[in-house]
């Protein structure tokens, strides 16, 4: 994919979606850490109906940290590995209210400093809540950036670099959304939609599919 390719796939999906959101529900940046936090390795949907409660109850690390390990575990226990998790969440809790005055830091040394958070996460909190120019590559965000040639890389790290290196400044902080939301509906890892895709003619991938004559399955109507 060329830088004139990577302009039009950008337009293409910003004309579609021009300001596309995280489908994570939160109302305030501790929440939104939290479910980030309880997403690795689930589904934002799974994570959204636990944390409807366990939102309700506590939204703010002091809150979360007094309904306790037991109470917590319990409103996470859909979510896998929920045990672990709810171990890094309230021990992230306390680290917010001892060093940071309840606070969520705004550096990713900070956030990473955090049990259960992790570049990718650090990344997210950094984007959504903050809106810094940050690349949080997950599962689908390394898939469509190999498969399209927008970055090409083999770690989510060397994905990630070139990210920011590639796409262009008027679209680098929604960036993170368009492609995971590309990922999740249309370029899907077994069967991508390339007959669907508005963006097939810019993808690597979209462009030898439709050459071939395999245009990939058609969405459903």
């Amino acid at each position: 994919m060329n830088s004139a390719q990577i302009d039009t796939f950008f337009a293409t999906l910003a004309a579609a979606n021009p300001r596309p959101q995280t489908e994570l529900v939160y109302t305030n940046t501790f929440e939104l850490l939290a479910a980030v936090l309880l997403s690795a390795q689930a589904t934002d949907v799974s994570v959204n109906k636990a944390t409807r409660t366990l939102f309700a109850l506590a939204n703010t690390p002091q809150r979360m940290l007094a309904l306790g390990l037991d109470r917590v575990t319990e409103l996470v226990r859909t979510i896998g590995l929920f045990r672990t998790k709810a171990k890094n969440l309230l021990a992230t809790c306390q680290i917010l209210v001892d060093e940071h005055g309840g606070q969520i830091p705004r550096s990713r040394e900070a956030l990473q400093a955090l049990p259960g958070v992790g570049r990718k996460t650090a990344n997210v909190v950094l984007n959504v809540a903050f809106g810094e120019p940050a690349m949080a590559v997950d599962t689908h965000i390394f898939r469509v950036s190999n498969r399209t040639g927008l970055a090409p890389g083999r770690t989510p790290l060397a994905v990630e670099e070139k990210l920011m290196s590639r796409v262009p400044a008027a679209y680098l902080v929604d960036a993170h959304h368009w492609l995971i939301l590309h990922g999740r509906y249309v370029c899907q890892a077994r069967q991508p939609q390339c007959q669907a895709c508005t963006v097939s003619t810019c993808c690597d991938e979209g462009r030898r599919r439709l050459k071939r004559g395999r245009p990939g399955r058609q969405a459903a109507a």
